[in-house]
């Protein structure tokens, strides 16, 4: 049965006013794509040409989407696009979209796909690279009289239900939309005649996870027909995974891996033989690897897909280079702790604004903070007496804020304990998890901070992942994840962290803070706000963020005014490159991945509300552009909140605790200047990464 795609209704995706056959538009791909932006938009199918242009730019900015055979896949999803189309361009000169055979191409298809409209394009990219890999499918495209002869091609090929719906049947069955059927179907892998018939299974992926996994997928397939047996291959792109029937799998005689990407299940195939080569090879010579699978087959001593379950990322970590590891598990590790800073810092935010801004201070001579104490008392009936320190609210609504800045306290406490913990499951998987998540409770015992649990995440990390790789006997192996690992690199790590480096780190971090408090006071109030502008910025989120903002926290004292301003310029600073990034996006967009357009759609409010990490997406994928540029933002909102003399009696919550801040509208003055100083330099950085990459390309 032949997949269906999700159009979000009935409508055919191609009609014949959205082809044009023998069309001229121009001699840069820009040039087809802005024409073609604007036959989908002349069908009706856009609200206009150029958001969709723009769209589709940007997209094809990001790689070619070029093929191999004179061939062009443009796509995009846009929120100016009305109803999903494929518009079709057959080119009377040639354009160079960037396929890898160096062919340019003259058969230029655009997939047009709604904001909502989830893989739908994907999906339709699969299918329609499939049919690209036949000849006789392009040939009847090149050679095409009318429009209408292209849709109907066209339209067997990636929605063939419509044509079953008109006419009772698929016209022209068997043919282009048989070959997209899921590659799970096990009825496919029936004997053809007499005897047992040779069955190859295997998967293919690339990079984007389009067009090419498909190709490859189907090239192996069409080469398993040629040569009279059944040939199914698992395309693992970027959409949804059509997984392979196990029954197939275990009736297989070989293994094809065609992939530039790790294959995911890889241990679904464990000791068939197997060829494992790159994406290309595939699509270039399938019959090749089709043959070899088969030789491979009755070779008692051919390479066979690892038992044990190992799988391909587990193989390629091994040879990673030590700093990649490093700092990829370091970046893991700040991606699992930006929840907690997310969830608590909104609840002490929300908590704050429902209960007064001195609701997280503790009173002179308390034992416990304002908000404790009425969390412990309050009931819905009853709030004995008037609670000193909760000036700004009484009743229940100071007692709902007391919970949530408890809540959001609790979930503060798990920072540095995740950020440790996982930087230990990047070094060394699950195992390292626990050990992890002690060394960063150590280091908050010990005064060390983000610095210590950084250091303790790492070691503990390298720990298990040797202890990991001890060669012990079999009947050990099955307590080394859940016992010695945990046991022995707590017990090791943790009695280093305790009795070595807990006080060299936390007498680092108290140097740091005694360094700032130093500047204070007089004319150095200024450069002290530069100082921690750039602290905020140059880690978002990380040891020397969080150095600067325990820093300013710590001293927090209503009665002092110059601790309140050092809490406004650290705030203020830190709220600078999430909205610099959020703007960055709206504002040229065609510089950015599709990825990082959808997080800046929500960066602003995280900017908004305090939490840096809201720019770490963006600081991961082009550090050298975007932390620069982050950090000048910074400094100009720290200097600026500084010399205007703004305060904060709140510790978090950014413009929500607008009444906690004295100046307010010098606070959001230094915010707006940063914030442009940071999206210009963002863009002007960008921009001339974009256009030396265009050169590049252009020259090879």
């Amino acid at each position: 049965m032949t997949e269906t795609i999700d159009t979000g209704g009935t409508a055919p995706l191609i009609i014949p006013e959205l082809v044009a056959l023998d069309a001229s538009p121009g001699t840069d791909k820009s040039d087809v794509i802005t024409y073609l932006a604007g036959v989908v938009a002349g069908a009706g199918r856009a609200d206009g040409p150029e958001g969709l242009a723009t769209d589709a730019l940007a997209r094809e900015s990001t790689a070619p989407t070029g093929i191999p055979g004179g061939i062009a896949i443009p796509h995009c999803r846009s929120e100016h696009v009305l109803a999903a189309s494929l518009g079709f361009a057959r080119l009377a000169e040639p354009v160079d979209f960037g396929a890898a055979d160096g062919q340019a191409a003259d058969l230029i298809f655009m997939i047009a796909a709604p904001a909502g409209a989830d893989d739908m394009h994907l999906k339709l990219l699969a299918k329609l690279a499939r049919g690209l890999m036949r000849t006789d499918f392009t040939d009847a495209l090149r050679s095409a009289g009318s429009a209408e002869e292209v849709v109907r091609m066209v339209t067997e090929q990636v929605q063939p239900e419509l044509l079953e719906d008109s006419t009772g049947e698929a016209e022209g069955a068997g043919a282009p939309a048989a070959a997209a059927a899921p590659a799970a179907s096990a009825a496919a892998a029936a004997p053809a005649s007499g005897g047992a018939e040779r069955v190859i299974v295997g998967a293919t992926s690339c990079p984007t996870g389009i067009a090419h996994t498909f190709m490859a997928a189907e090239a192996l397939e069409q080469a398993g027909k040629d040569r009279g047996i059944t040939v199914r291959i698992e395309g693992q792109g970027s959409g949804k995974i059509d997984a392979l029937d196990p029954e197939v799998i275990a009736r297989a005689d070989a293994v094809v891996f065609a992939h530039d990407l790790p294959i995911k299940g890889r241990e679904r195939f464990a000791g068939k033989p197997v060829i494992d080569v790159g994406v290309k090879a595939a699509v270039n010579d399938a019959g090749s690897l089709v043959d070899k699978a088969l030789a491979a087959a009755d070779d008692p001593s051919a390479a066979r897909v690892p038992a044990g379950g190992e799988s391909s990322e587990e193989s390629e970590e091994g040879s990673e280079h030590w700093a990649r590891r490093l700092q990829r598990s370091v970046m893991t590790g700040v991606s699992y702790m930006i929840p907690f800073v997310a969830a608590g810092g909104l609840l002490i935010a929300l908590g704050s604004l429902l209960g007064g801004y001195d609701i997280a201070l503790t009173p002179k001579g308390a034992t416990d903070s304002v908000a404790q104490t009425v969390a412990k008392s309050y009931t819905l009936w009853n709030l004995p007496g008037e609670v000193s320190g909760a000036e700004h609210s009484t009743g229940f609504l100071l007692y709902v804020g007391s919970v949530l800045l408890l809540l959001g306290q609790a979930a503060m406490k798990f920072l540095v304990p995740a950020l440790a913990g996982y930087i230990a499951f990047g070094l060394a998987g699950r195992p390292g998890i626990a050990p992890g998540f002690v060394m960063g409770f150590i280091a908050g015992e010990v005064g060390a901070g983000f610095i210590g649990g950084l250091v303790g995440g790492i070691l503990a990390g390298y720990f298990a992942a040797w202890l990991a790789g001890l060669d012990v006997p079999r009947w050990l192996r099955g307590l080394m994840p859940v016992v010695v690992i945990p046991l022995g690199t707590t017990l090791v790590v943790g009695s280093l962290m305790y009795m070595l480096l807990g006080k060299p780190l936390a007498a680092l971090m108290t140097s740091l803070q005694n360094g700032l408090t130093s500047m204070s006071g007089g004319g150095s109030a200024v450069v002290l706000g530069v100082i921690l502008g750039l602290m905020m910025c140059f880690d978002l989120g990380g040891p020397v963020n969080k150095a600067a903002y325990l820093f300013a926290t710590a001293g927090l004292d209503p009665d002092a005014p110059a601790t309140m301003e050092i809490m406004a310029a650290v705030m203020a600073a830190g709220m600078v490159p999430p909205l610099a990034m959020s703007a960055a996006t709206f504002l040229r967009s065609r510089l950015f991945t599709k990825a990082e357009i959808e997080n800046g759609r929500s960066a602003w409010l995280l900017g908004l509300s305090f939490i840096s990490e809201g720019a770490i997406p963006f600081a991961a994928a082009d550090p050298l552009r975007v932390i620069p540029a982050t950090m000048a933002g910074g400094a100009m909102t720290g200097a600026m909140t500084m010399a205007m003399h703004v305060g904060s009696r709140a510790p978090h919550g950014g413009v929500f605790v607008a009444f906690a801040i004295t100046n307010f509208g010098g606070f959001l003055l230094a915010i707006l200047a940063g914030t442009v100083v940071s999206t210009a330099l963002v863009i002007v950085l960008k921009g001339l990464g974009h256009r030396k990459a265009a050169a590049a390309a252009a020259a090879a």
